[in-house]
């Protein structure tokens, strides 16, 4: 983010321009500015560089995202008096509008929601490219409450995975400004699902009226770190534009992109039957039951003022 962006000092922020932005201009085959201050050493002396790169001039180019692909997650909404600005978009007073994140029936996760077939080692299709899954991403939760068909209702399994940049494609890796709060990339993300016995086939016919999410308030509830739901809805209801929350009718929009999520199923599909995408056993499994870890916050450990030495 540049230097002179007032952030959220004039509130809310525009940030009209961040990291996510540099990636997909990166990705584009622009030119990206590239400017380093550092303290210098006696093997690299230099400290100072003001100089352009572009992507096929660097030897090496990797996205790594540390939380890909979130297994279900909240519906947001605003129960206080003022509009509110979040990391799930703008959110009117009064219950104004309600927005979500995920696709629904074709998020890869609620089609697996045990990761028979996803671990550690799957090839992804990943912002136009090939990935990896790598590791579980940050607040991965496997212990989520499960609807009887295996489906979280609550945000669950999330993915860390990695790629060649130089091989992805900037109409799947979109720099994104969300007001008021900050900026992040939109990832394009696919992944194949082997149907290897009846069990699997059962998982991914899931339907969208079968996965249901939290309604949260974000104006109290989910700031305090309070566990209070609103409501439960399916994705069916979601998708409709409207649901009913307190009694009242609520308009909804979805952040991920259905639309997108077609093309890119389609696109994998059509790769996989050419021979371009090969697929992957995975190396090692997901942490799930009792060798996962258990999802907390932070055990804050306050520091008295002037003894932060002792």
């Amino acid at each position: 983010m540049a230097e002179d962006d007032p952030r959220n000092k004039i509130h809310p922020g525009e940030f009209k321009y961040g990291g996510a932005h540099v990636i997909e201009e990166l990705v584009a085959g622009k030119d990206v500015r590239l400017q380093v201050e550092a303290y210098g050493t006696d093997c690299y002396p230099r400290k100072h560089l003001d100089t352009l790169i572009n992507i096929k001039d660097l030897n090496e180019a990797v996205l790594f995202n540390s939380r890909n692909a979130y297994q279900n997650y909240n519906v947001a909404v605003n129960l206080s008096s003022k509009t509110i600005y979040t990391y799930l978009g703008t959110l009117k007073p009064n219950l104004g509008n309600a927005n979500y994140c995920s696709a629904g029936q074709l998020s890869p996760l609620l089609n697996d929601p045990f990761f028979q077939t996803i671990g550690i080692g799957t090839r992804i299709w990943l912002g136009g490219g090939i990935g990896y899954v790598v590791w579980q991403g940050t607040q991965f939760n496997p212990h989520a409450p499960r609807l009887e068909n295996g489906v979280p209702k609550r945000p669950g399994g999330t993915l860390a995975v990695i790629g060649d940049l130089k091989g992805m494609n900037s109409k799947w890796l979109r720099g994104v400004s969300f007001i008021g709060y900050g900026t992040t990339l939109n990832v394009g993300i696919g992944i194949p699902i082997p149907i290897l016995n009846e069990e699997i086939a059962k998982h991914v016919a899931v339907k969208d009226e079968e996965i249901q999410a939290a309604v949260v308030d974000y104006s109290e509830a989910y700031p305090e770190g309070k566990s209070d739901v609103l409501a439960e809805v399916n994705y069916a209801q979601l998708k409709s534009g409207e649901i009913e929350v307190k009694g009242k009718k609520v308009p909804t929009s979805g952040i991920s992109s259905y639309k997108s999520a077609l093309i890119i199923a389609e696109e994998l599909k059509k790769q996989i039957k050419e021979g371009k995408f090969l697929l992957t056993e995975k190396v090692a499994d997901l942490p799930t039951g009792d060798a996962a870890p258990k999802f907390k916050p932070l055990n804050e450990r306050p520091i008295a003022r002037g003894k932060e030495g002792n």
